[in-house]
């Protein structure tokens, strides 16, 4: 696997784990009759869960914390970031533009 698969394979499975986590912490607020901004809620989500899994990978993978997996893990996080702000498929598809491809779904 090349590193833009792991990317978007990372980022299709913390889109699920974002948005799953984000719905249970709704809930648990509702309940409590606590009011949120559903934006601001799912990116602080999105920001914690990515920089665990980031992190986690990389010292899983044993991979060095070079100035390069820093970046990689910044963009993750913020790929991550964006995925749960306006859905994995935007994301992806803007990718494959970045990447010259044109996807019309």
């Amino acid at each position: 696997m090349n590193n833009l698969q792991i990317i978007t394979t990372g980022l299709l499975i913390m889109s699920t784990l974002i948005s799953l986590a984000t719905e249970a912490v709704k809930k648990i607020l509702t309940e409590y009759n606590k009011t949120y901004r559903a934006n601001t809620l799912s990116g602080v989500i999105a920001l914690i869960l990515s920089t665990i899994a980031a992190v986690c990978y990389v010292v899983m993978t044993g991979t060095a914390f070079t100035s390069q997996v820093i970046v990689w893990i910044i963009m993750f996080v913020f790929a991550s970031w964006l995925c749960a702000m306006v859905g994995y498929d935007k994301v992806i598809q803007t990718i494959g533009q970045f990447k010259g491809e044109v996807n019309d779904k």
